[in-house]
């Protein structure tokens, strides 16, 4: 069975964490029912959707994908770099419990789940604003009696890790240069982002489709023509938040 964990948008989201973006007025009724949407394709695609308990008081709450990073072996806590963030992480706690042995990032490390991007037995993890060095290290101790190695990757352009980068096929990364270094990947095929679409890299894969926003259609087109399913959704309003369509699930096997 595969689960896909979610939480609803909070009320509160207009009032979201914001590093790179300036703020935009968010229309909060879009913004559920784009969601829903989302959730629906994810049910489309074989998942079995779980919402997290609302957390209306807390504005980035729907982006569950940081509080947690599922392993086939563990899931690991994080300590998420912003402030506002720090208690996200008790639902998806309760949730997981029940299907993995538990691990947390511990302070001084903080971590968000949108930094790291598995491959195979090589973990990724952005350095960025929201995660630091002591989190990696942590990470990859926790990780190295599973197998994993633990590489870190500096940031300065953009937010997460993810949002630079993607995992859109077996062996091939959705990626925008000018943000995150192809070379980092050794192996993996590059396919990079339309120019007129420096945001279009984050895309979900599921199974063998990629749920992609539907507000980057020259990217789309470029998948597509690679072969890749792609399955648009609108995400005009959570994109504002400085959010991808990962953000908002943590999908793993029961």
């Amino acid at each position: 069975m595969r689960i896909a964990l979610t939480r609803q948008v909070s009320p509160s989201i207009v009032h979201c964490e914001l590093t790179y973006l300036e703020r935009e007025p968010i229309d909060v009724e879009l913004a559920v029912r784009q969601h829903d949407e989302y959730e629906e394709l994810l049910r489309t695609l074989g998942c079995q959707v779980q919402r997290l308990r609302p957390e209306p008081d807390l504005p980035d709450s729907v982006f569950v994908e940081d509080v947690a990073v599922v392993l086939d072996s563990r899931a690991v806590i994080t300590r998420p770099g912003a402030a506002s963030r720090s208690t996200e992480t008790r639902t998806a706690e309760d949730a997981l419990r029940p299907h993995r042995a538990l691990s947390h990032i511990e302070a001084p490390g903080t971590m968000d789940g949108g930094d790291v991007l598995t491959l195979g037995k090589r973990i990724y993890v952005g350095l960025s604003h929201r995660t630091n060095a002591a989190a990696v290290e942590q990470l990859g101790r926790v990780l190295k009696e599973d197998g994993f190695s633990v590489v870190g990757v500096p940031l300065d352009k953009c937010l997460h890790l993810k949002t630079g980068v993607t995992l859109v096929a077996e062996a091939t990364l959705l990626l925008n240069p000018e943000w995150v270094d192809g070379a980092t990947f050794p192996g993996m095929k590059i396919l990079e982002v339309d120019p007129g679409e420096p945001f279009a890299c984050n895309g979900l894969l599921v199974q063998e489709a990629v749920i992609f926003p539907r507000e980057f259609p020259r990217t789309a087109a470029r998948l597509e023509s690679e072969g890749i399913r792609v399955i648009p959704v609108g995400f005009s309003e959570l994109a504002k938040a400085e959010a991808g369509v990962t953000c908002c699930s943590v999908i793993f096997e029961a």
